[in-house]
Parts: structure tokens; C-alpha cells; sequence
């Protein structure tokens, strides 16, 4: 019978960054990822400062340095053919005053390597957890599918760090709060040309709520739609969701038919939920398997890896000790809980105060002569320009690395 001491079910930025700190720590760990590589296009590809702090503390930041990335320091709207300035991350305290916007793959890939020097890590790619075996009452290990065939590995404890669709987290009996949310959302490229912006621009127009990150040679861009609305849209032509940006963006109407088919488009269907407890006897469920996140602020990707950080401080001791209990388990919630849902109750308020009016045409600010006044104040006071992004950027009680994973 294979055997670990921890187990962790998904190769996301949490599962990877979990079991690179509890190997450098000396724990036991074997990570199952269900795909053959990390390639998935359109993931949370943004790495706020807490975590470029963490990469820092890991001893990992210049060979984060060299992969591929555009810094994202500003935020602008258009304003009648003119990009005006809402926020900027340049006053944020600390080394790091951007967000850096770098393919997950290749953040993967890093931590995957260093994590592989680690003579406890294990990595199992093309293995998926299908199922958890408990005994009296207690999570045991889980049942995995690979192309082997089926399998079985026992484990002290078992993490599930397999996403808002999370196998393990259905299978658990633990029950979630979902609240309702007003959009879905479109995610697709268009090229970047020289004489573009730089930065991150937002459009909000006349039904129409659109965020383009600069990725260097293109666009990555999200477009927010009324939820349900996505398969009815896709009985016209695609070039019918590119005429009205650029009708708010002009600079963007040479590239109105870059677009072939609608399978350009990847549809994101937005969910925002939290379990009531994460855990159960030998289970704990972290990152988006414990809170599914909106896209909006681009934060779910920093909150996994700020939960893995948690999870790995507090459960390392009582994993070398094998002597981990629900009570630890507990420990990890209610060191993330307050970020969890302060997070989350930005967001509500969010969809309901601005992207509800927005997509239901209350509120187009590209078709306006200037900023509405809450706007123009903001611009007007630096201070207020940085709160915003002080508060996606940084967040609520930043996590750094234990002292036995830094190097």
C-alpha cells in the first residue's frame, strides 16, 4: 500500500507552493496533478507583491526574475479618446510597487523544480483524486486515478487543493455558502501594438465592462457579461463583441476582426463561495476548494498561495509529529478566514454597486465628457488613488514564508 504524510490533491499555485515549504521542512509529501503538464490558457496569471515577497523569502526571486512578464502599475479609463489615470500601485510600501503578470505555467514550473530538489517531494503528474478513503471516522488517504489504473495511497493528512470544481471537497460532506453573482466572463486575446497604453485598462461603457492587462505582444483581456447570457451570444457573429469596444476604445478598431471563431473566446463561469468549515478529521480544504473567488481584483491566485503559506507554518510541527488533529485543522481556518471573506465582501459589493449598473446600462462612464465626481476625487488625492490597489495588491494579513523554508 502507498503511503505519505501528506498528500495534497491539485499542482496549483496552493497544492505546488504547499508542498515545496513542507518539504523544505522535512515532512513526507506527494502532490497529484490530473493533467500531463501545467499548459492551461487563460489561469490567474497575476502575482501580487505578497506573493513576490514570498518568492523573495523562498530565495526563489531571480530565477522568478527571468522568466516572462510585464509589470502592472496603473489602472486607466478611457474618457473620450483620452486615458485617464483612477489608480497606481507606485505608492504601495515595500520592494514591490507592481503586479507582476507571468504565465502560471511558468510559476508552476519554478516552484515544481525548486520543489524537486526536496528529497521528501514527490510530484505525480497525469494522476488525478477520485475519492477519499476514510476509517473510523478520520480521512485516511485517497483513491487516484492514473494511467496505470487505479490506486489507493494512505496519508496522515490529505489537502484538497483542486480548485472551485474540487473532487475531494464534493465527496466530504462539507457544506458551502454561495452567494449570487450578476456576471460570467469572456476571457480572449487581441495583438499589442507599440503605441498602446501600458498598464492595465479598464472599459465601462454602455453595457459593457471590460478589463485589458498588458502581456507585452498582446491583450489579455476579460469581458464581463450577465451571467446565463454567454450561449445566446455565441448565435452571432464574434466580430459583434469586438465593434463595441472598440467604439469606446478607438485605438483598438483596427483589431475588430482579429478574432476568428467563437472558440477564441473562453467562457469563465464566475462563482463566489466558502465552505462553512474546511475541514474534517485528517481533510482540509484550502485555496479555491475552500472559496471560490470572483475574477474581480484578480486575487484568487494570491490567496491560495497566502493560504498554503498558513497551512504549511502551522501543520508542519504536528506533520513531522504525526500527530495532526482537527484542532490544527481549525487553527489554519481561522488564521485565513478574515482575509477569506473580507476579500469576498469586497467583491459583493463590487458586483452589485458597479457591475450590475454597468451591464445593465446605469453606468457608462467611456461615453461621459469627464469622470463622474467620486471618480475625479480619487485622482485628485494620491492617497486615494493607492488605498484600492493597496488593498488587492497587499490584502489582509499577509502571510511570510517559516523560517525552516526560506533559503
Amino acid at each position: 500500500m502507498e503511503q505519505t504524510t501528506c498528500l495534497i490533491a491539485g499542482g496549483g499555485p496552493a497544492g505546488i507552493m504547499l508542498g515545496l515549504m513542507l518539504a523544505r521542512g522535512g515532512v513526507e509529501v506527494t502532490v497529484l496533478e490530473k493533467h500531463a503538464d501545467f499548459l492551461r490558457d487563460f489561469r490567474g496569471d497575476t502575482v501580487h507583491p505578497t506573493t513576490l515577497d514570498l518568492l523573495d523569502e523562498l530565495g526563489l526571486a531571480e530565477e522568478f526574475e527571468k522568466l516572462p512578464a510585464t509589470h502592472l502599475d496603473s489602472v486607466n479609463l478611457p474618457i473620450r479618446g483620452r486615458n485617464m489615470q483612477v489608480a497606481t500601485l507606485k505608492n504601495l510600501p515595500g520592494k514591490y510597487k507592481y503586479i507582476a503578470m507571468v504565465p502560471q505555467w511558468d510559476l508552476l514550473n519554478l516552484l515544481a523544480k525548486a520543489a524537486s530538489e526536496e528529497p521528501t517531494f514527490t510530484l505525480r503528474m497525469r494522476t488525478a483524486a477520485t475519492g477519499l478513503v476514510q476509517e473510523n471516522g478520520r480521512v485516511v488517504g485517497v483513491t487516484y486515478r492514473s494511467d496505470a489504473g487505479m490506486g489507493e495511497i494512505r496519508a496522515d493528512l490529505v489537502v484538497a487543493c483542486d480548485g472551485r470544481d474540487s473532487t475531494l471537497r464534493a465527496v466530504s460532506g462539507l457544506q458551502t455558502i454561495e452567494w449570487p453573482v450578476p456576471i460570467d466572463a469572456w476571457w480572449f486575446r487581441l495583438p499589442r501594438h507599440e503605441s498602446d497604453p501600458a498598464g492595465g485598462v479598464g472599459v465601462l461603457g454602455d453595457k459593457r465592462f471590460v478589463v485589458m492587462l498588458d502581456r507585452g505582444t498582446y491583450w489579455q483581456i476579460a469581458t464581463l457579461i450577465a451571467k446565463g447570457t454567454d450561449a445566446q451570444a455565441r448565435q452571432g457573429q464574434v466580430v459583434d463583441i469586438l465593434k463595441p469596444i472598440a467604439e469606446l476604445v478607438p485605438w483598438l478598431s483596427d483589431r475588430v476582426d482579429a478574432l476568428d471563431n467563437w472558440d477564441d473566446i473562453k467562457l469563465l463561469h464566475v462563482r463566489l463561495d466558502r465552505l462553512k468549515k474546511w475541514h474534517i478529521p485528517g481533510f482540509l480544504c484550502i485555496g479555491d476548494a475552500a472559496h471560490a473567488m470572483s475574477p474581480v481584483g484578480g486575487v484568487g491566485i494570491n490567496l491560495a498561495i497566502q493560504d498554503a503559506v498558513a497551512t504549511a507554518r502551522i501543520l508542519h510541527k504536528p506533520l513531522l509529529e504525526k500527530s495532526v488533529t482537527d484542532a490544527d485543522l481549525a487553527k489554519v481556518q481561522r488564521r485565513r478566514i478574515v482575509p477569506t471573506a473580507v476579500t469576498q465582501g469586497m467583491q459583493r459589493t463590487l458586483h452589485e454597486r458597479g457591475l450590475r449598473p454597468a451591464l445593465e446600462g446605469k453606468l457608462n462612464i467611456a461615453g461621459r465628457d469627464e469622470l463622474p465626481l467620486a471618480l475625479r476625487v480619487v485622482r485628485k488625492i494620491p492617497v486615494l488613488r493607492s488605498l484600492p490597489p493597496f488593498l488587492v495588491a497587499r490584502g489582509v494579513l499577509p502571510e511570510h514564508a517559516p523560517k525552516f523554508a526560506r533559503r
